[in-house]
């Protein structure tokens, strides 16, 4: 049985090895956004987002979790779930803004992300080292290189991985475990 960095990495050039991906960690996807939004079918749109993204950034992945994709999954179903949160805001926004309340009350009755979606994570982020933490922002956040990263936290490019891993992981089990108790 192939690893899922394998199956990233395979990916590339034979889509058959995205599905066993898709395949071995979709459930746990899933529960993760069902977890945050209580929408069964928000959490599969999230969930097929997060895989359409996983699928367009394949190329760029490297393995840092011996083998595991999960931290990778993870943070890219992070990232979708705060953007799906931050556009319906702005959504929301605009229409009170412009006085659209009938359009604005239809989209209510929808199944959209709410800030409730993000609960848990802001305190389990403020709960890791300060170092991991702003690891973290700087990599996943900001989305600068490992090597920017280094520079602004004053340390090798290394140790920065290092931070950004070790509190992925941290993250990832407390989710992880979240999420296997929602199922």
């Amino acid at each position: 049985m192939r690893t899922d960095a394998e199956l990233v990495v395979a990916a590339r050039t034979e889509p058959s090895a995205f599905r066993e991906l898709y395949e071995r960690h979709a459930g746990s996807i899933h529960a993760f956004h069902l977890q945050r939004c209580g929408d069964r079918d928000a959490a599969y749109d999230l969930t097929a987002e997060t895989f359409a993204q996983a699928w367009l950034s394949r190329i760029r992945f490297q393995d840092r979790a011996g083998g595991s994709a999960k931290p990778w999954l993870f943070t890219i179903a992070r990232n979708v779930l705060v953007s799906s949160v931050r556009r319906k805001a702005l959504e929301v926004s605009a229409c009170e803004r412009l006085g659209l309340a009938g359009w604005l009350d239809r989209a209510r009755e929808v199944s959209e992300p709410d800030e409730s979606w993000l609960d848990g994570l802001d305190e389990a982020l403020a709960s890791l080292p300060a170092g991991q933490r702003e690891a973290i922002q700087l990599r996943v956040v900001d989305e600068l290189p490992y090597r920017e990263v280094a520079v602004l936290l004053g340390t090798s490019t290394q140790a920065a991985r290092v931070r950004v891993h070790r509190g992925l992981a941290d993250l990832r089990s407390r989710f992880g475990n979240r999420s296997e108790e929602g199922r």
